[in-house]
């Protein structure tokens, strides 16, 4: 974008400024310690309130640095917006919805994990909690640490299960409810790939393999943003605004279909406008999905502070109203100081922390243009509509991952799909063929995907200049395995993922039993 953003990226990301960012987190940490003890130094127990509060604080910082990645990270990595201007798009729509749509009500248990009845003290269930939360923050700190990028709430899902089975034994946990959480290491990222995937092919086999990009862009791209607009309306209201307003299935999905007709009628407005100076090839098909792009990272932004930001500080609520009413309650409200901390946390954790993951999910897992994460973002949507409706256990993160890889995946089958038996025809020619058609399947091997299609239908009109025949053309197909997905980041997050669970859980048991001997 401009000078100060560019200033503002290579701010974000030097290695020279981590003292700084280590110090603002410290300072902010601070911050919540001293704001909280101007209220609870008259309460029991009031100093472990202030340091609950801390680690809440603590947690939200890591929320932002690892979990937000995934909202822009597809943005940013196709160059729709730049690496500065994401993360200050997403810390303003992370604050606003965790403060304007944050959830009233957030389960003390996390979702039936456990039956904190078997607890024997209110003392214990303040400490199960505190290790919990603290547990989460450290798993996705590690977690930033590596690239990683995993599931908030299941960091605090193991957190809260491990520290309860240290406090109450095996039989607190609820492991119907722990085995679906599992099902959803698998649900999620299969059904967000499945999904990008399928939206890519559908776009390159409607618009970017047709002869006339611009006709076709004409008549399909209004509809896809259409369809995308429909999607992110029906799940802010589903899930970004059901603190506000109060919609079932069909309610939301009306909304969906008004915001449906407005990008409708002004894409179309807006391609019949480029038509006229647009390329006839992907790239120009690429710069119509910029905004719808820039809209989805600021909708996904808002709608993950006002849905995930509750559950990840809910530990927070529930040992504030612990200590506030001196029992143990079903639900806890979540007051607006608790809210602030969550909110401010993720939007400094964000600017301070988040680039790195960003930068992981944005470009190095596999390469991105505007249309590719125009698909991660569109399968994000609907599969959380989806899975909701079906009442399928879900991860933000794991979908999102799960299209990015769905995309990278799909882009090695179509490549591979189209240069399979390129020795094998050279090896059928005479010399003189032979001659004739080197430059043609060199630069047929080094095409992308879109390049490919229209190198042979070149060949199919100019049979003399490139000798191919039409057996010729269908056996276009794997010759060599380019690596457009990086295995290794592969290998890492499937890891971060399965482990996610068992290693918040060992860490929160580890961390009650040193709390109840620091406490007793």
């Amino acid at each position: 974008m401009s000078r100060s953003s560019g200033f503002l990226d290579t701010l974000l990301t030097s290695p020279s400024t981590e003292r700084f960012r280590v110090g603002i987190s410290l300072l902010f940490l601070l911050g919540v310690w001293l704001s909280v003890g101007s209220f609870a130094s008259g309460l029991p127990n009031g100093m472990l309130l202030m340091a609950a509060a801390v680690i809440g604080g603590y947690m939200a910082i890591n929320i932002g640095a690892n979990d937000v990645a995934n909202n822009v990270g597809p943005a940013v990595g196709s160059g729709a917006l730049s690496l500065g201007a994401a993360v200050a798009l997403a810390a303003v729509f992370e604050a606003a919805g965790a403060l304007i749509a944050g959830g009233d009500v957030v389960s003390t248990i996390k979702g039936g994990i456990i039956d904190p009845s078997n607890l024997s003290d209110d003392r214990s269930f303040v400490w199960l909690m505190t290790a919990a939360l603290l547990a989460g923050a450290l798993w996705l700190n590690l977690a930033t640490w590596m690239g990683a990028p995993v599931s908030t709430t299941h960091s605090i899902v193991g957190g809260v299960l491990g520290a309860g089975i240290a406090a109450g034994g095996w039989g607190i946990a609820d492991w119907e409810v722990m085995g679906k959480i599992a099902a959803s290491w698998v649900i999620s990222p299969v059904l967000g790939g499945v999904l990008a995937a399928l939206f890519l092919y559908l776009i390159n086999r409607t618009v970017l393999y047709r002869r006339n990009v611009i006709a076709a862009a004409r008549i399909f791209v209004p509809w896809l943003v259409a369809g995308m607009a429909w999607a992110f309306g029906t799940y802010l209201m589903l899930k970004g605004l059901k603190k506000l307003v109060s919609l079932d299935f069909m309610g939301a999905s009306l909304v969906g279909l008004v915001a449906a007709a407005v990008a409708f009628f002004a894409i179309r407005a807006l391609v019949n406008r480029k038509a006229a100076t647009m390329e006839n090839n992907a790239a120009g098909v690429n710069t119509l999905f910029t905004w719808p792009l820039i809209f989805a990272a600021a909708l996904l932004s808002f709608a993950h502070g006002a849905n995930d930001v509750a559950n990840a500080i809910g530990p927070l609520a529930a040992i504030n109203d612990a200590i506030a009413n001196g029992g143990v309650m079903t639900s806890s409200s979540i007051p607006l100081w608790v809210m602030a901390v969550g909110a401010l946390g993720i939007a400094l954790g964000l600017m301070l922390f988040g680039p790195r993951l960003i930068k992981t999910v944005g470009s190095e897992i596999t390469e991105l243009d505007k249309t590719r994460a125009f698909c991660i973002a569109l399968s994000a949507a609907l599969t959380v509509i989806l899975a909701s409706q079906l009442g399928l256990p879900v991860s933000s993160t794991h979908i999102a991952i799960g299209g990015v890889f769905g995309v990278g995946f799909l882009r090695e089958y179509l490549k591979s799909n189209y240069a399979t038996q390129l020795h094998k025809i050279m090896e059928e020619r005479d010399p003189e063929e032979r001659e004739r058609l080197k430059p043609f399947l060199d630069d047929f091997r080094n095409a992308s995907v879109e390049e490919m299609e229209n190198l042979l239908k070149r060949a199919k009109r100019n049979k003399k200049q490139v000798p191919l025949t039409k057996t010729d053309r269908k056996r276009l197909k794997k010759i060599y395995r380019e690596e457009m997905v990086k295995r290794s980041h592969l290998t890492r997050i499937a890891t971060a993922w399965i482990v996610t669970v068992p290693a918040s859980a060992l860490m929160a048991a580890i961390l009650f039993f040193t709390l109840r001997g620091l406490m007793i």
